[in-house]
């Protein structure tokens, strides 16, 4: 678990270290932008996957019951929930998986619910597949001393009061699921880009509305494994188990254990009428079986990840105190939104006073740096940067050395 080692990465496909030319960007940029993570898959997972590929044959594949006993230790174990085999349905992605469900929960012209600043495919598959984009802008402020760790302390140490954080305004919430006749909410949770943990009460307060307005709710919660502090997370359908029948619960090994390139995801619906209608348009999209090695690599890391996951989110949380010391020290005006969850570093840079625009032409140009735009996960993120904190120290270090000259001129 040397998660200070340097793997290069240019020359393998990577869209993260290939893509910049392709996607109109100049040659040789330090790119931290695309969520996936710089370091190798844990060693069980590697042998698991090498052991498959050795037998030379990769006919259609489907997963066995090592590989839903491997979920239920992972899910029940972490997060309490307990499901029955026959809730899971599997698909290549979490995007893919959101897809499906705004083409088989709602029609044409309905209206979806998600809150922004968020992952900016929620956006594009509500638009794409022309239903009606509703936005619950998520409020940015100071908060009380626990909602947040502090930056700076260690995974276990008390929480104090952050700079700033985000919290859910309810009442937006729920006026705009009565006026615009909501037919499916898309939760981010844990929270990307803003990296928040939501509370058992903010989860439950959300559940009650969406019940109360006959709203169905899809939670994406693939970020579910990086949690700091003294959060928790919850898994929607263990915490509110009522509402249950009404959920799609989105969860993937690709994050947690850096496997998105093996396409899979596990779907959990336990209202079998629902999960009907949920597989029935992923068969209409031509998707049976999923990706062999996908499979192989899943049961293997939820069934021997556990320690590498741990030493994980400890290089990880590093990453974070190195990030904020280093704002603190040497960009006073750029605040680390306090990190409660995810890999993802949500830095507020609007004190520089530059346009969107501005801030994405001096990172790329005089910085050298590919970092995700705050606008692109909506209007609420104008003035914000995106930095990916999953790799190795000095890629990080690099990274805010070019940021601080950039600023500087």
């Amino acid at each position: 678990m040397d998660f200070d080692k340097i793997i290069p990465r240019h020359g393998t496909d990577s869209l993260k270290y290939d893509g910049s030319v392709p996607r109109g960007k100049p040659e040789g940029l330090l790119p931290l932008w695309v969520a996936d993570m710089d370091f190798a898959a844990p060693d069980e997972v590697l042998a698991a996957i090498n052991e498959r590929v050795a037998h030379g044959v990769f006919g259609y594949s489907e997963p066995d019951g090592a590989y839903f006993a491997a979920l239920a230790n992972w899910f029940g174990g972490r997060f309490g929930y307990d499901f029955k085999r026959e809730w899971v349905a599997l698909a290549p992605g979490v995007v893919y998986a959101i897809a499906v469900a705004v083409r088989a929960l709602t029609k044409r012209g309905d209206a979806v619910l998600i809150q922004e600043p968020v992952y900016y495919p929620f956006r594009q598959t509500v638009l794409h597949n022309d239903r009606r984009l509703v936005v619950n802008e998520l409020l940015l402020g100071r908060a009380g001393a626990t909602d947040s760790p502090t930056v700076g302390a260690s995974p276990s140490d008390a929480a104090t009061a952050p700079p700033q954080t985000y919290t859910v305004d309810l009442e937006d919430f729920e006026a705009k699921i009565a006026a615009n006749d909501v037919k499916l909410f898309i939760l981010c949770s844990p929270h990307n880009p803003v990296g928040r943990c939501f509370s058992a009460d903010e989860l439950r307060e959300m559940v009650r509305i969406c019940a109360k307005h006959d709203v169905l709710i899809f939670s994406d919660e693939i970020h579910c494994d990086f949690i700091f502090g003294d959060k928790k997370h919850h898994l929607l359908p263990a915490l509110c188990p009522d509402e249950a029948p009404r959920m799609i619960l989105a969860t993937a090994p690709s994050k947690t254990f850096n496997l998105a390139g093996l396409q899979l995801a596990n779907i959990f619906i336990s209202d079998e009428k629902l999960r009907r209608i949920f597989v029935q348009e992923i068969y209409k999209s031509g998707f049976s079986q999923a990706n062999a090695l996908g499979i192989v690599a899943c049961r293997a890391a939820y069934a021997h990840g556990a320690a590498w996951l741990d030493a994980l989110n400890t290089y990880l949380w590093e990453n974070f105190m190195y990030l904020d010391n280093f704002l603190k020290t040497n960009l006073p005006t750029i605040q680390l939104t306090p990190p409660q969850a995810t890999y993802l570093a949500w830095l507020d840079c609007r004190a520089l006073g530059l346009s969107p625009d501005e801030l994405d032409y001096k990172l790329i140009h005089e910085a050298g740096l590919w970092l995700s735009r705050g606008d692109s996960f909506g209007q609420g993120g104008a003035g914000f940067t995106r930095i990916n904190v999953g790799c190795p120290r000095a890629t990080l270090v690099s990274c805010m050395e070019r940021f601080a000259n950039a600023v500087s001129k």
